[in-house]
């Protein structure tokens, strides 16, 4: 195996999805200094890691060893999604500079907490921000993020949204203004049900089944309700934390019948 060549695959791709050595660290739940060392072709990936980097740099194994073309790029993933109760009232009696600090506090809170549980922030968008979490136990380190988030952020206003599923990392945009995102069925779900969380759920915190069944016993769960909307299809369940203390113990869930 050409170990150069393979470290300027990865370090090309990574680019060109305008990822950071820790972005693709965080999402394989392993170390920067490996990623760096794989760019820098002084080693390869082990066979374990290999298909999930392929996964999130979107192309397939082979291609990433130099036998094919790049045909991959989706990969499953936790969608972390939040908004802030409030935010337009608030917008329409401060100024826009109070405005911007108030939203820029918040924003870096919630970074450094989903840094912190390796994860990888994609964009902020008004009063929104976007991230996912993959790899190992990428569900259990969302939710924890996202707990996290909600002790660094005074108030009541935030509201996070947790689902699961594949997601497309791309560039998106204008090619002069492209920036990487994350795209799918698995975004557009989160984001119309935040909506939802947002009204119904006074725990400020709410993830689908699809992220609840990723968490296991890690987390105590209780069951909010059913949640219909529009865009979505049938019922889904939504579940919130009872505490924001993890439990190694057995997972309990209050389970909605529909």
């Amino acid at each position: 195996m050409d170990l150069r060549a393979l470290g300027h695959r990865i370090r090309a791709l990574r680019e060109k999805r305008r990822l950071k050595q820790s972005d693709v660290a965080h999402a394989l739940q392993i170390s920067p200094q490996a990623v760096s060392k794989w760019e820098r072709g002084e080693n390869a990936p082990d066979l374990a890691v290999l298909l999930d980097l392929a996964r999130v740099l979107g192309v397939t194994t082979d291609w990433l060893l130099g036998r094919g073309e790049p045909d991959r790029d989706t990969f499953e993933a936790t969608v972390f999604c939040t908004a802030l109760n409030g935010f337009a009232e608030r917008a329409a009696r401060q100024p826009p500079r109070e405005v911007a600090a108030y939203a820029n506090g918040v924003f870096h809170a919630l970074t450094e907490a989903v840094l912190r549980h390796e994860g990888v922030p994609v964009k902020y968008v008004g009063d929104g921000f976007l991230a996912f979490f993959a790899g190992a136990g990428h569900g259990v380190r969302a939710l924890r993020a996202a707990l996290d988030a909600r002790n660094r952020v005074a108030g009541r206003e935030l509201v996070v949204m947790l689902h699961a599923g594949e997601v497309f990392l791309g560039e998106m945009g204008h090619s002069d203004y492209a920036r990487a995102d994350i795209m799918g069925e698995t975004v557009n779900t989160a984001f119309l049900l935040l909506s939802w969380a947002a009204q119904r759920v006074p725990e400020r915190i709410a993830l689908t089944e699809a992220v609840a069944s990723r968490v296991g016993g890690d987390m105590a769960l209780g069951a909010a309700r059913a949640a219909q909307v529009r865009g979505v299809s049938g019922k889904t369940r939504i579940y919130v934390p009872l505490s924001g203390d993890t439990s190694k113990g057995a997972r309990h869930v209050r389970q909605v019948r529909l």
